[in-house]
């Protein structure tokens, strides 16, 4: 799991300048050996000096202490160190301070600039110590001028390059580690936002899910349960004076029943799961948005294979005709071949339209007109004011969705729909759809 850069800001449990109190109590404790070291190196450069003990160890616990300040200020405990080597003091110093130095963010010419210094001052210390301790000795030149260069050269590069080297290796690991977090950071975030997106879009699929099955089972029962209520009205009126006509009613209303039910078998059978399968493994667990899109997809192709298209259309015509409704239906145009969400979309429109006169203009000539146009096809229902005042309205529950459902279905397939009341007192709904919309 991944920390982000609050939570790591979050997590500096250290004093001051330091992440973490182990690495300011590592800091003390090198101080306190630096500044012991330079303290008792104080004496024998208070003595050659000249000085008094004192001030040549107060000079050197001073200079070692700065250690203290390595992560805050390196450069500054470099500089420290490169002025105290004549001195012959503050190796520990100096060794830190460079290692510092070059695992810092400070620029490379800078960290080479102080490391050429160092090593400098390092190698002409080395050159004169040697030089000094030989004639000490009273070693004869010939063997002091080949070993003092060789001191002086090999002093100064240990002392210089080992802490310089582990510096970058740690720096430039520190900073791809640092990358690394970052990228893992980003790539956590890009997830989450993903995974927002992703339920976003599932919650989408699911909401234009159960508008469509709801406009398809509106579409189905309304018109199917409204001319059997109309039948049925027919099937009480007519039972006793004309029994044959009552058989044929009776008829009809189970034929309306009997495709109802086979339409809305058809349209539920894409929600079941699981059908067909008969492998007994366990189901791996699937993603909310791909479920949702392939119930989308069944649903399409159940549409475009079992949908109703406009063949049906005189079949729809007749069963209200049966029902006792005077229908007209006219079509204008050479009739040909559309996509198959263009074809249902007609036929519900005209099915619901007349599901609407029969529920609230019952007995009301009606007229159907389908025009084949070039580029388009347009469907026109309109139904003239009821013959009789009461026979107005059949008593039929109405939601108030079925003008909604057929504005929403052209719509989305990039058609123009208008309804209302005519000026001679009846209603008329139009439509017009692309042909190509499929």
């Amino acid at each position: 799991m991944t920390t982000t850069g609050d939570d790591r800001t979050t997590a500096m449990t250290g004093p001051w300048w330091w992440e973490r109190r182990l690495g300011a109590a590592l800091d003390v404790g090198l101080a306190v050996v630096s500044a012991a070291e330079c303290g008792g190196e104080g004496v024998v450069f208070a003595r050659d000096a000249g000085l008094p003990t004192a001030v040549g160890v107060g000079f050197g616990v001073l200079a070692g202490s700065s250690l203290l300040f390595r992560r805050r200020w390196p450069v500054a405990v470099v500089l420290i160190a490169i002025a105290i080597t004549p001195a012959q003091m503050g190796v520990l110093l100096t060794v830190v301070g460079l290692y510092s130095l070059a695992a810092s963010e400070l620029p490379r010419r800078i960290t080479g600039a102080l490391a050429g210094m160092s090593m400098a001052g390092t190698l002409i210390v080395a050159l004169v110590r040697a030089s000094q301790d030989l004639a000490k000795e009273g070693t004869h030149p010939p063997i002091g001028s080949e070993f003092v260069p060789f001191f002086a050269v090999a002093a100064s590069i240990g002392v210089t390059a080992p802490p310089v080297l582990l510096g970058l290796y740690v720096g430039a690991r520190r900073r791809l580690m640092e990358s690394l977090r970052e990228r893992a950071d980003d790539l956590e975030r890009e997830l989450q936002l993903l995974a927002e997106r992703a339920e976003e879009r599932a919650e989408w699929a699911r909401n234009e899910e159960r508008t469509r099955i709801a406009r398809e089972m509106h579409d189905v029962v309304a018109h199917r349960v409204s001319l059997m209520v109309v039948h049925a009205a027919a099937l009480q009126a007519v039972a006793r004076k004309d029994p044959e006509k009552a058989v044929k009613n009776a008829a009809l209303v189970g034929d309306m029943g009997r495709q109802a039910l086979t339409e809305l078998r058809q349209m539920l059978g894409v929600l079941r799961t699981g059908e067909g399968v008969k492998s007994a493994k366990p189901v791996e667990p699937v993603p909310l948005a791909a479920v949702a899109h392939a119930a989308a997809a069944a649903a399409s192709r159940a549409q475009d294979e079992d949908g109703p298209c406009l063949a049906e259309l005189d079949e729809l015509v007749g069963q209200s005709r049966d029902a006792g409704m005077a229908v007209d239906l006219s079509v204008e145009g050479e009739p040909r071949g559309y996509a198959a969400d263009v074809e249902q979309t007609a036929y519900r429109v005209v099915q619901e339209a007349l599901t609407n006169v029969h529920k609230h203009a019952a007995g009301a000539k009606t007229y159907v007109r389908l025009a084949h146009r070039a580029a388009e096809i347009a469907m026109q229902v309109e139904n003239e004011p009821p013959p009789e005042a009461g026979s107005a309205d059949a008593g039929l529950p109405s939601g108030g969705n079925g003008l909604v459902g057929m504005k929403e279905r052209v719509t989305e397939l990039g058609g123009v729909f208008v309804s209302g009341p005519t000026d001679g007192g009846g209603f008329r709904v139009s439509a017009v759809l692309p042909a190509a919309a499929g």
